[in-house]
């Protein structure tokens, strides 16, 4: 699994001396500054070997007291949108659930108030809603992709999750890239534009054969 880390503009410019007087460069970032985009690959996956796709119809929201909850405010619209935007001028093509795509497409919010959590890409194997498979068709099934460790505190994300279902393997549907959105900002509906355009930037391989 690859993963990529892509920090705003001046959250890379962190090397700083400091003196009585001078800023706190963590402090005084903006919004802008603050977020920071994580995107995961499955190493062995060519992406040229898909052509459709599909997108959930609205938003999860999951929390550490609820993960069941759905949206589908302006900003979920947008989101779904802006996502469907940027598969498409990747050469892929947009179908529904019943023509069998080949991709499937999970979009959450995530409302986090743990001061620290064991993060698992795949956390959406045990939550109900969109996470679970049989939405797409494959009732019984699981989701799998390889485990890692984050520390959030206090903030709000959002995950883009694509999920392969082609393939499935032992009852397993495998997600084969995911985009982490964290930073302030993240669920303004004005910034959605330059994220996704962010996440998409920074994963070139994800592109139909011409």
């Amino acid at each position: 699994m690859k993963r990529v880390m892509l920090l705003m503009s001046a959250a890379l410019g962190l090397v700083v001396s400091f003196s009585g007087c001078g800023k706190d460069p963590l402090k005084d970032m903006t919004d802008e500054e603050s977020r920071i985009y994580v995107t995961n690959r499955a190493d062995s996956v060519d992406f040229t070997s898909y052509k459709t796709f599909s997108i959930v119809d609205s938003v999860a929201v999951a929390t550490n007291t609820n993960n069941d909850e759905r949206a589908l405010t302006d900003y979920d619209k947008k989101l779904i949108a802006d996502v469907t935007q940027s598969l498409q001028a990747r050469g892929y093509t947009l179908v529904s659930r019943a023509a069998k795509p080949d991709l499937a497409v999970n979009l959450t919010r995530i409302d986090n108030t743990y001061s620290a959590v064991y993060y698992d890409p795949g956390y959406w194997s045990g939550i109900g809603g969109y996470f679970d498979p049989f939405y797409w068709g494959y009732p019984g099934y699981g989701y799998y992709w390889p485990t890692y460790y984050q520390v959030y505190q206090k903030e709000r994300a959002v995950s883009i999750d694509i999920v392969d279902l082609k393939n499935p393997k032992n009852n397993k549907l495998v997600a084969i890239w995911n985009a982490m959105l964290r930073g302030s900002g993240v669920w303004n509906i004005s910034n959605v534009d330059s994220m996704v355009s962010a996440v998409f930037a920074q994963s070139t391989y994800l592109k139909a054969n011409s």
